[in-house]
Formats: structure tokens, sequence, C-alpha cells
């Protein structure tokens, strides 16, 4: 098959012709229609993920058709429509045990763990477990953007942060995943208030839902420009991004008994970042990481997006081929364009 291929980290990044994958005896290959191009993806080239085995094929956001099955599948025949959630669970640890496959001891996640989606065809270990049926009504280019973004975000607001309406909610970062955040938030009654360095992602965030912008480039004190615009703090803050700045912005800028859910990957110097730890304990703040989100609760999410509740293809920016994927991951460090990349083999 044809797969987007690198041998080493920061190295070219090529199209070769490598190996069909087979299914394990629990698991299934699927024929990726659609997959999603992540600054995850560009973390795992640049050697940030140490569960990487070079050399390597990237891509963890995707939906298709299953095209084979292993021997002790159950719920697969192959032809079905079906995506994955970019975390998936063993099944036989206590976490798993627990419902709360995202967090396994034992995980594996396409493109990381094993090859990934930026090929013709991927392997899913644990397909009874991981697996979601797709339903007709959700195209696979919607369903491949839902990725790691969406979702996360979607377990970030709805089931860390439990938002309900008339709360403000601030978004810290307007790419990806605090777009899909925004538009969750909005969806549950919230009034949200996204937070960037670029206008034109603000002005983007105000087109899905955003009822207030703040372009954090012109604001000297970001926390306490938030508190003044909702009249004392936010009662969820997320932070999309994955940085100090807006990590401690984050946490500063809730109201007492306030949520803080870190999404955004934090790397490098910024691993360990400053939080005003005094605030956390007077003011009984409430902090949560969101990771994932298990298989069982995307029908919830699903049956949202159907009935227009949730319109996530709205965050589509561009489709792009296979062929084009080696330059845009390479670039992805610049933050060029805005919503979501997916990747399809008829672009």
């Amino acid at each position: 098959m044809k797969a987007v291929y690198y041998e080493n980290y920061q190295s070219d990044i090529t199209i070769n012709t490598v190996p069909d994958p087979t299914p394990t005896p629990d698991g299934i290959v699927i024929k990726v229609e659609a997959t999603g191009l992540c600054r995850s993806d560009w973390h795992g080239w640049m050697g940030h993920d140490p569960d990487i085995s070079l050399p390597h094929v990237p891509g963890h956001e995707l939906a298709g058709i299953v095209v084979a099955v292993g021997k002790d599948v159950t719920r697969f025949k192959g032809g079905e429509r079906v995506t994955v959630p970019f975390v998936g669970g063993c099944g036989n640890c206590g976490e798993c045990h627990s419902g709360n496959q995202q967090v396994c001891v034992r995980q594996f996640q396409p493109g990381f763990t094993h090859w990934g989606s930026f090929a013709e065809y991927v392997a899913i270990n644990y397909a009874d477990l991981n697996v979601v049926d797709l339903p007709e009504e959700i195209d696979f280019v919607t369903a491949a953007s839902l990725g790691c973004r969406f979702v996360t975000s979607f377990r970030g607001v709805v089931d860390q942060g439990k938002v309900s309406a008339g709360q403000w909610v601030a978004v810290h970062g307007c790419g990806g995943v605090g777009l899909s955040a925004i538009m969750i938030a909005k969806s549950l009654g919230a009034n949200v208030l996204a937070v960037d360095i670029k206008e034109d992602k603000l002005e983007f965030a105000k087109s899905i839902g955003a009822d207030l912008t703040l372009n954090a480039l012109d604001t000297p004190r970001v926390s306490s420009a938030v508190k003044k615009l909702t009249k004392g703090g936010v009662h969820v803050s997320v932070d999309a991004l994955g940085s100090a700045t807006t990590c401690f912005n984050s946490v500063a800028n809730l109201r007492r008994r306030g949520k803080h859910i870190q999404i955004g990957l934090l790397l490098g110097d910024e691993l360990h970042p400053p939080i005003p730890m005094e605030r956390v304990i007077a003011h009984e703040l409430e902090i949560y990481g969101s990771h994932g989100m298990q298989a069982h609760r995307y029908p919830a999410m699903l049956q949202m997006i159907k009935s227009g509740q949730l319109e996530p293809q709205k965050l589509i920016g561009d489709t792009i081929g296979l062929d084009e994927v080696p330059e845009a991951l390479a670039n992805m460090d610049s933050f060029q364009g805005v919503g979501v990349t997916v990747i399809t083999p008829n672009a």
C-alpha cells in the first residue's frame, strides 16, 4: 500500500510503498477513506513522543471501511463504515473495566504505538471494544475531523467540565481543539469567550458561536481582562493550545470553584508550567485533563451531530491528498490556516 513514511525524526517525509497490514486475532483492518492532519502528528515526527518506533507511518484521526477481520472479532464482518478513538483500550486492565479506556494502562494509539492512518489501510487492535459504527448520515471527512481534537474537547467540556447552560466558558487557543471546544460549549447553552493571538482565528471563532473574543497580543493581563468581561471570571476554562502562558491564564481567569481543563500538550521547557496554586486552594478550583474519549461515549456525540446540534463539518478548513501530506506535516509548526485539515484519497 501507499503510505506517508519517515525513517528518522525531523528527517525527510516521503510517500513509500509498504506492506499491507493484517489483523491481529482481535483486530481489524480499515480501508482509510479520510484521516485528519493533526499537530500531534507533527510532534511525533519531531521526536516528542516516546512511543514511536522508527521507521514510522503517522496518522491517528481516521474513518473508513472494514476490509479484514481477525478470527476472534464478533462485532464486525467486513464492509462496515467505522471510526475509532485515537486512544484504544486493552479491555483487561482496571481502567478499562471501569469504562475509562482513554487512560488504559496498556493503551494503543494508531500513528504512535504502531503504524497509523496516513496510508491506504490501517490496523486496529481490540476491535470489539474500540471501534465505533459510523452512522450513514455522517460522511467520512466529517468523521475523520472528529479525530482527537473534537472528541477530546467533547470529553473535556461535557464529561470533565460538565458545562451547563448560562455558564461562562473561556477557550485559550483557537486551533482545532479550541474551535471544537467553542462549538461544543455553545451547543450546551454556555456563554463562550475565545482567546487567541490571531484575528482571523478569532473571527472564525465568532462565526461558530463565540460570544466574546480577546486578542492576547493586545492584552497585557489576559486573566484580568477575562474576569472583567465575564464579571468575575469563568466557570470553566480550557487550555486548548498547551503553553505555560495559556495554562496559567486558564487557571487564573476562573471564578471561585471553577474548573480548568488541560487539553493542549505542554512540551520541553514548558512541561511543568507554573500554576497559581494559592488561588487553587483558596478558591477551591478544580484541575482536569482530557485525554481522548472512550468508544462507548461516541453515540451521545454522534447523535448530537445527526440532530444538527453539533456541526463539526464547519471546522474543516482544507482537504488535501496523501501526496500533499509530507510538506503539510513538516510545516505544521507555522500554525498556518484556520480549521481542521483532512486527507482523502480523492482530494
